[in-house]
């Protein structure tokens, strides 16, 4: 509850997001199960908080066939790459319920967000799901993959990034 108090609070108008890696490890990141619910501007404002680390965002529902396919690689990348890029999951359709037996089936350790209506994806200029999307440091979109994800795919282009 905590943590969802300080996103709502930082997502309100007249706030300005912190943008130092410090406080992107901590402020806005929800738990991995608290599923809050984002629009598009909180989630621009989240990323926004997170600047300053390359930044995994994959796009999902549980319902999704696809989406099942790549979680397990998912799992395993940020597992990989965990304390040096943020991974965030934004759970879309779907109930709550749904979207927290999916991401312990998977043993996802990062967090998502909840978007009922999809609205995120839609803003984002996206179509179908999975999505997965690769910030640099700089929020600048580094890649950008529509469909199921392999792990060798994503750790290659996680890597370039890094190395940038």
């Amino acid at each position: 509850l905590l943590a969802l108090a300080i996103l709502v609070a930082a997502c309100a108008p007249g706030q300005t997001p912190r943008s130092d890696a410090a406080a992107a490890s901590s402020s806005m990141l929800p738990g991995r199960l608290e599923l809050p619910e984002l629009g598009f501007r909180g989630f621009q404002a989240l990323l926004e908080e997170l600047r300053g680390r390359p930044v995994v965002v994959n796009i999902w529902g549980s319902w999704c066939a696809p989406c099942q396919v790549e979680a397990p690689d998912l799992a395993r990348v940020s597992e990989d790459f965990a304390g040096r890029v943020q991974f965030l999951g934004v759970d879309i359709l779907d109930s709550r319920p749904a979207a927290r037996d999916f991401i312990l089936q998977f043993g996802w350790q990062y967090p998502s967000v909840f978007d009922p209506t999809a609205a995120i994806r839609d803003r984002l200029g996206y179509f179908g799901q999975p999505v997965t999307v690769v910030y640099d440091r700089q929020g600048e979109v580094a890649f950008e993959w529509p469909g199921v994800v392999t792990a060798d795919l994503l750790t290659r282009e996680i890597g370039e990034v890094l190395q940038g």
